[in-house]
């Protein structure tokens, strides 16, 4: 038997995946739900705020919102600080990791590939180098805690995934030349054993 049930599409570089991994990782049994996106406009009215990923449990109602999943998987699990205030400071990394989400929809959202192209320019050069530079200085190294992995190295590792794995037009590792912790980041992440064993699933 498996403990949760976690909704999400069948993509790995988004919400869905940082709350896949953070199950994984802490060795938790799930079901790993994946919707067609054909299925999704007769799901979404289920969900409690319309949205993905969903992760649900026997006995009680469906909790939505990855951060909250994520905060939650973390207090129960473990890969979460148990200090309230540490606790905050990384789900403040977590919203900041949602603040790029929203941000970046906007440079996307044109058919002109010129446009678009001028638009994820201007986003790299200007926004992603300030937030990046804010989250350099989060990171002590090579996990934002040192040495322990936590679940928003996890969180920071899936966007960074996309960042720097070109996944993202016109946006690629030479922007983050001047934010190596995050890019020793993600190396560490993807290095874990467990992260390593989830990916070559």
């Amino acid at each position: 038997m498996t403990d949760y049930k976690l909704s999400y599409f069948d993509f790995s570089g988004s919400r869905g995946e940082e709350c896949r991994l953070a199950l994984f990782v802490n060795g938790v049994e799930f079901e790993d739900n994946r919707i067609p996106p054909k299925q999704w406009p007769e799901l979404k009215s289920t969900t409690p705020f319309g949205s993905l990923p969903l992760l649900e449990r026997d006995g009680g109602p469906p909790l939505s919102q990855c951060n909250a999943i994520l905060a939650y998987i973390g207090r129960v699990h473990g890969h979460h600080p148990q200090d309230p205030w540490d606790a905050a400071r990384h789900e403040a990394i977590f919203a900041a990791v949602e603040d790029y989400r929203g941000a970046a929809i906007a440079t996307g959202d044109t058919k002109d590939e010129d446009e678009k192209k001028r638009r994820r320019r201007a986003f790299a050069e200007g926004y992603v180098q300030r937030w990046a530079g804010g989250l350099e200085q989060q990171i002590t190294g090579p996990f934002i805690e040192g040495e322990q992995l936590h679940l928003a190295d996890l969180k920071l590792f899936v966007i960074m995934d996309a960042l720097l794995g070109g996944k993202i037009d016109y946006i690629g590792e030479d922007d983050f030349a001047d934010h190596p912790k995050l890019v020793k980041l993600h190396a560490a992440v993807a290095a874990h054993p467990r992260v390593a064993q989830w990916r070559a699933r």
